[in-house]
């Protein structure tokens, strides 16, 4: 079981950083880009896996890299979207879009339904992480993650 948990983690590290080079990230912060991607996928991974809530698990997950890209973005002295952007990549529902689409193009209304109907619920999940993680104030990154020499 555990052994799963670092392929997975691995895997969307790997992942992410493939996305934050496509996204144009600073080439120094990729490693940070895929943290934050692996630590959003492995919270919702736990979650899913344990709880069996997959909506719950991308609520947590996105709540995660959301509060770890905001405390990279203190301490590193960039933009929160570097990592939030590229971090958010595992997460999205891409082939529940694909398969909304499908069923539609298809007039299989009854499977295009239920796809869109959870691809929302994955979206709208995701949404409400990163607000919970945009909840807290900034002064709040900037004092527990300041760089050494700035509190």
């Amino acid at each position: 079981m555990l052994v799963n948990y670092i392929i997975e983690f691995i895997v969307s590290m790997v992942a992410t950083i493939a996305f934050a080079i496509v996204f144009s990230a600073p080439r120094s912060e990729l490693l940070y880009c895929g943290l934050s991607g692996a630590i959003g996928w492995i919270f919702y991974s736990l979650i899913n896996t344990i709880l069996l809530a997959p909506t719950f698990g991308n609520v947590i997950g996105s709540f995660a890299l959301t509060f770890f890209s905001r405390a990279l973005a203190s301490k590193r002295k960039n933009p929160v979207t570097v990592y939030l952007i590229s971090g958010i990549f595992p997460l999205v529902p891409g082939a529940g879009i694909y398969y909304t689409s499908y069923y539609l193009i298809m007039n299989d209304m009854v499977s295009f339904s239920q796809a869109g109907l959870s691809t929302i619920k994955t979206a709208g999940a995701i949404v409400m992480g990163i607000i919970l993680g945009m909840a807290f104030p900034q002064s709040f990154f900037n004092t527990a993650f300041a760089p050494s020499g700035r509190k």
